[in-house]
């Protein structure tokens, strides 16, 4: 039994649990609390995709004459897809590997209508190796299966988002309501009856929902409201991204109906204090940021005058009582950064609270998730990451930062390489120049294999509007460094940006062509812009020159409608930049004109077609600051002496060999400055204290002349590629 319950409802990942629950627990530890968290998403989707689960769906269903073609193929298939669907679950969750071979057989896997994408999309997985080409087709299956619950048993089903509909941009709470009043659905009797299980093992005194999106929101409500009729004492609280960036202007109290109190921002201290209070009268319970029904009324309370938690007080994460061998990896389409999103699991950290640059005017930085920057120490993080791996088995980290501070990822990497951990971990980023080259090999050297950052509108004049703090030859320049050490790169990428114009998107696709074209960015996608209640966008509409359609609210707030002064239609450009980015991301099309990719009549691209060649050749090398610190980021080099002669005269040399993962770097120096630097670089190792260049300067001109020659001279060269000033 556990005094707190912690859920994430239906439904997010597949294959990976979603964070909230694991760090709330890890803080509870911390503070001798006890708890149980699940990932009741991933529970209801394996009883779902279970022999005895399908069996339900298609008794459910019965045969109708409604049904469209490919539902009707489904029914009639139904005894194939009842005999494998535990083998392809099993074979998603790592368990049967060998089973690759037969569904890439083509004669073990029933087909529906999601298998007719095969024919389009066999180039764009032809490289694909033989278990990952497996888990694709094992997800066209899963999705067939899907796609018949929404059609005949539940419409308002999805592997990651759960009526979704009824929680976006609800202003008003009437929808949602209305729908809580109607019988259970299909899902919802699955989702109750795992529910109902945890509750009676448990009987906690506090049900705490972790709400991130607002595909989770219904099933929230709808537990809540079970619990409510079953445990009436049971007291329930709901937190998360969802009611951190919608419920801020809450009035309505018939969503006190189900649940007793909503937190805002952080959780940590909130829930500490709502466990308190269930142990205090009620002239002595204080809260942190806590709404709750007071005499028939939507109340706010933040009379706490503790602060919030510092980041280094919340403990580390933790993953126990989640399933986590029981989640699947899917590979649903040919994106990269796609697939490390839904394939395989992750454990998930934050190096630092909040966001270091916290200035982009279509993000929501009035809120405290991003405003309040708060960076954690690197050798902490490393001892997270150890805990992690320990308590896991896996070594895999996604750290989920807004933007990871560059000089933290310096010292991560560092600490990595100091431990000897061999770790995986990718990140989000802003392409901001700190991302040298040097710097981009250290983050190789200790596990990173992939970036994402906003790009957005690739257009100067926007980038400057957006107040993003980089320029396109910035970001082209970044992400060769990238690139050129091995680091995948994805870019998110923005249009209908306010005041953007029908020559500015169609530049921006050109900038996008050639990033692809040189190869120094592997994946991307185009969002169109979104206009949200807390940026400075949403709360000073009027200076970008839009208009929202403003509504009486009373529940949730966050995304707004509204029109651009500009009057163009962005949305007639949603297919032509999606299907020209797919292209571009498999090597396709890249010299074909623009227009190709619209229906409608465009503008030529204004932009140069050279312009990301001449950013790239324009990068100016500068020599390091003094206070730059000097990495060796290789073996220890072999060394041997010779004598150079010409002319009659005799030097002493030395030949350097230095064995890499790709071969063998050699390169020759006078003898005196060779056995200098060797001396040098065994004291320049990650496990020591980091000499600053300005020291190995001293160093050196102590016995020689300009360290700034020796540093670009011929023979120090090829070392560089080991060398690295950070």
């Amino acid at each position: 039994m556990a005094a707190l319950l912690l859920i994430t409802p239906p439904f997010t990942q597949l294959n990976t649990p979603y964070p909230a629950t694991a760090y709330l627990k890890g803080f509870l530890t911390t503070r001798s609390i006890s708890s149980y968290q699940m990932d009741l998403g991933l529970e209801v989707v394996l009883d779902l995709f279970s022999p005895k689960g399908l069996e339900a769906i298609f008794e459910a269903s019965k045969v109708q004459e409604s049904m469209s073609e490919n539902a009707q193929r489904i029914y009639q298939m139904r005894s194939v897809y009842i005999q494998t669907i535990a083998a392809v679950v099993g074979f998603l969750q790592g368990k049967q590997p060998n089973l690759a071979r037969q569904i890439c057989s083509g004669n073990f896997l029933p087909e529906a209508s999601r298998f007719s994408q095969l024919d389009d999309l066999e180039w764009a997985f032809g490289a694909m190796g033989l278990q990952d080409k497996a888990k694709h087709l094992a997800t066209l299956y899963l999705e067939d299966v899907s796609d018949f619950i929404v059609e005949c048993v539940d419409a308002n089903f999805g592997f990651s988002r759960y009526a979704e509909r009824l929680g976006r941009s609800a202003n008003s709470f009437d929808l949602l309501y209305e729908a809580l009043q109607q019988a259970p659905t299909f899902v919802d009797e699955f989702t109750v009856q795992r529910l109902a299980a945890t509750m009676q093992r448990e009987q906690p005194a506090l049900v705490c929902f972790s709400v991130p999106f607002p595909g989770n929101l219904y099933s929230a409500f709808r537990c809540a409201q079970w619990i409510k009729s079953h445990y009436p004492n049971t007291k329930i609280a709901m937190g998360g991204g969802f009611p951190n960036t919608e419920l801020r202007q809450l009035t309505d109290p018939r969503v006190f109906d189900f649940f007793d109190y909503i937190t805002l921002d952080d959780g940590e201290r909130p829930i500490e204090l709502l466990y308190a209070n269930l142990q205090l009268p009620a002239v002595q319970q204080v809260w942190k940021r806590t709404y709750l029904r007071e005499a028939g009324e939507v109340v706010y309370k933040n009379d706490a005058t503790l602060g919030d938690y510092k980041q280094t007080e919340v403990g580390t994460p933790d993953y126990s009582d989640l399933l986590l061998t029981e989640y699947l990896s899917v590979i649903e389409i040919a994106n990269p950064m796609h697939s490390l999103w839904s394939d395989g699991r992750w454990n998930k950290l934050t190096m630092a609270h909040g966001c270091y640059w916290g200035k982009c005017t279509f993000c929501d930085i009035s809120l405290d998730y991003i405003k309040v920057y708060e960076p954690i120490h690197a050798r902490m993080l490393v001892d997270r990451m150890e805990t992690l791996i320990a308590q896991t088995g896996e070594s895999g980290f996604h750290f989920v930062d807004e933007a990871a501070p560059p000089a933290l990822m310096r010292e991560l990497a560092l600490e990595i390489l100091r431990r000897n951990l061999v770790v995986t971990w990718w990140t989000n980023i802003r392409f901001e120049k700190s991302f040298t080259r040097d710097l981009c090999l250290l983050l190789k050297a200790s596990g990173c294999i992939a970036v994402s950052g906003g790009l957005e509108v690739a257009s100067d004049r926007l980038l400057a509007l957006i107040q993003k703090g980089v320029t396109v030859a910035q970001v082209a320049q970044v992400t060769r460094n990238f690139t050129e050490s091995g680091i995948m790169v994805h870019a998110y990428l923005m249009y209908g940006y306010p005041t953007q114009t029908v020559q500015e998107t169609i530049d921006s696709l050109e900038m996008v062509r050639q990033l692809f074209s040189l190869g120094i960015v592997q994946s991307g996608f185009w969002h169109q812009f979104a206009l949200t209640a807390h940026s400075p966008i949403g709360l000073d509409p009027e200076a970008y020159g839009i208009i929202p359609q403003k509504q009486a609210i009373s529940f949730a707030h966050n995304d707004i409608e509204f029109t651009d002064q500009t009057g163009i239609n962005h949305d007639r450009f949603s297919y032509g930049l999606r299907k020209s980015l797919f292209n571009y991301m498999h090597g396709l099309c890249l010299d074909d004109p623009l227009q190709n990719w619209f229906d409608f009549k465009i503008p030529h691209p204004k932009v140069s077609p050279n312009f990301i060649v001449s950013a790239l050749d324009d990068e100016r090398i500068l020599l390091p600051k003094s206070t730059a610190k000097i990495i060796w980021g290789g073996l220890q080099p072999e060394c041997t002496s010779f004598q150079k002669q010409k002319k009659g005269k005799t030097w002493p040399m030395l030949h350097i060999r230095v064995h890499a993962l790709h071969g063998v770097i050699e390169t020759v120096l006078s003898e005196p400055e060779g056995r200098w630097l060797m001396n040098q670089i065994k004291q320049l190792t990650p496990s020591h204290p980091q000499q600053t260049w300005g020291a190995l300067q001293k160093s050196f001109e102590m016995e020689f002349e300009d360290f700034a020659l020796f540093w670009t001279s011929k023979g120090v060269l090829p070392l560089r590629e080991m060398l690295w000033v950070l």
